[in-house]
């Protein structure tokens, strides 16, 4: 029922509470549609990667292999900040005299400490994923960070895009009343044909190209986040009463960023036939799923059974992913 839920999508999201198994279900689903013949890209914005254990084998920052058209990527959000950052500080130092090129290494350094400069590196490296790497495969599968970090991502777009359009109404004034200045010869000449070649006409307009592409790839990404028939987010959750009420909160939160939410997985059902200590609990844990469709009406909800053993390894994910 997951795999029909989320069609052709190119790009879709599972996100959570933490501990319900979010990792699980996303690789789950990534190798059930390679074994479709779809060509996949995993990708983890989790801090605290689990890829790597799931599969039982290393998974680092760069793109690897782990089945047959299915690749998998963790996305180290200290090495995407000190990449992005690096960038920054090329581009201000080749704008700035030399003299205050030693203010540009100390505010990179603060900027580094900043709030929200990781989440904004990360926000940048999902983007390019999404924007250009996407072309090379039919699904990119993102499994994310505990649900009020990912909240935060999926708002991020068009706060970006809002700030980047600022900077660039600020920097066509600023161009305009500089050249305004540099107009006014003494001499009462023409003077266009000699700014053509001004260093900071040259500064300006690659101050302004960088500008226009961070906000062309933010655009990009919000458009996709927008378009139903790109793009789907999945929130898993136990069937627990704090899963539960926080899956309802994060729903609120994803859906007022223009994130569609194409249905809820439930992961670690309690068997009903398999002893009265679990029947008692698949018993609770109805009481709390009929809550979630109470709040959340309409919503497709996908039950998965909680499995008797620990899901490691390619076999251990093929097994579950029959399930979905």
């Amino acid at each position: 029922m997951l795999l029909d839920l989320i069609g052709d999508r190119r790009v879709v999201f599972f996100g959570g509470k933490g501990g319900v198994g979010k990792t699980t279900v996303a690789s789950a689903a990534a190798l059930a549609l390679a074994s479709r013949g779809r060509r996949v890209l995993l990708v983890s914005t989790d801090p605290a990667h689990n890829q790597g254990h799931l599969w039982d084998r290393r998974i680092g920052d760069r793109t690897v292999a782990v089945a047959e058209r299915l690749d998998v990527v963790e996305i180290d959000p200290a090495r995407t900040t000190d990449e992005h950052l690096a960038q920054v500080g090329e581009t201000m130092r080749a704008m700035m005299p030399e003299r205050l090129r030693g203010e540009v290494d100390k505010h990179l350094r603060l900027a580094a400490q900043a709030p929200g400069t990781h989440e904004a590196a990360v926000l940048e490296r999902i983007a390019g994923i999404v924007t250009d790497d996407a072309r090379d495969y039919d699904h990119v599968i993102v499994d994310t960070a505990p649900s009020g970090h990912t909240a935060r991502l999926m708002a991020l777009p068009e706060l970006m895009a809002a700030w980047t359009d600022g900077l660039l109404d600020r920097r066509a004034r600023s161009e305009k009343l500089s050249a305004a200045v540099r107009g006014l010869s003494p001499t009462g000449k023409d003077t266009v044909a000699g700014r053509a070649e001004d260093p900071v006409d040259r500064r300006d307009r690659r101050l302004r190209r960088i500008l226009l592409a961070r906000r062309e790839r933010f655009t990009a990404l919000r458009e996709t986040l927008a378009d139903p028939d790109r793009c789907v987010f999945f929130l898993v959750l136990a069937a627990e009463r704090l899963p539960v009420l926080e899956t309802v909160e994060f729903h609120a939160e994803l859906t007022a960023s223009g994130v569609r939410v194409g249905g809820c997985v439930v992961n670690r059902r309690s068997p009903a036939d398999q002893g009265e200590f679990l029947a008692r609990r698949h018993d609770l844990e109805e009481g709390f799923l009929a809550q979630l469709r109470t709040e959340l009406p309409g919503l497709p909800v996908v039950q998965l059974p909680l499995e008797a053993g620990d899901i490691t390894g390619h076999e251990a994910l093929e097994r579950f992913a029959v399930r979905l």
